[in-house]
């Protein structure tokens, strides 16, 4: 007799920031879309008050596209590629307020990194710019670590927002 045991995986660290990086490139095509959008409507004026509301709008967009993908199907498109999937244990599906804080916890991977830069004016060289995107990175790489500190591998922001991710089977070739 076979053992049909299901056996759960979480995908490697690896695996998970090579979908990360996909999702980025694929994300970046949806935000430039939007941002010709909002130029479009707002004639490209340039007052602070458009500038925050320009911000606004790119993160809005980026929320609607991780929380739907989420809420839909458990995965972007990037996720569905390396056969990733969000899960909540107990749950068919990832409740909308469960993945609105996952991705709230995500910003982990960078939000430190734009909280110490921007105050210091790092953006406005071509020297600073490059120290703030090597914050970015050491943010990320930090982030990433706390992986190895939970015992099913989760990254931080899963493990606060009470999801996991998980590995799919390859598809059986019929």
């Amino acid at each position: 007799m076979e053992n049909n045991k299901l056996v759960i995986r979480t995908p490697s660290v690896k695996r998970r920031l090579v979908s990360m990086i996909y999702d980025s490139l694929l994300l970046l095509a949806v935000e430039i879309f939007a941002v010709a959008i909002y130029m479009l409507v707002t004639l490209n004026m340039h007052a602070p008050v458009f500038d925050v509301l320009r911000t606004v709008v790119i993160i809005a967009v980026a929320g609607a596209y991780f929380v739907h993908s989420w809420t839909s199907s458990g995965h972007t498109l990037a996720m569905k590629t390396w056969r990733i999937k969000l899960v909540k244990v107990g749950q068919a599906s990832v409740p909308r307020r469960d993945a609105i804080k996952r991705f709230v916890f995500a910003w982990g991977f960078i939000a430190p990194a734009l909280l110490v830069s921007w105050p210091l004016g790092l953006w406005t060289t071509r020297a600073g710019s490059s120290t703030a995107i090597l914050m970015i990175l050491g943010n990320i790489i930090l982030w990433s670590l706390t992986a190895f500190l939970d015992k099913d591998r989760q990254f931080l922001h899963d493990r606060l927002a009470g999801t996991r991710l998980i590995e799919l089977p390859k598809p059986s070739k019929k």
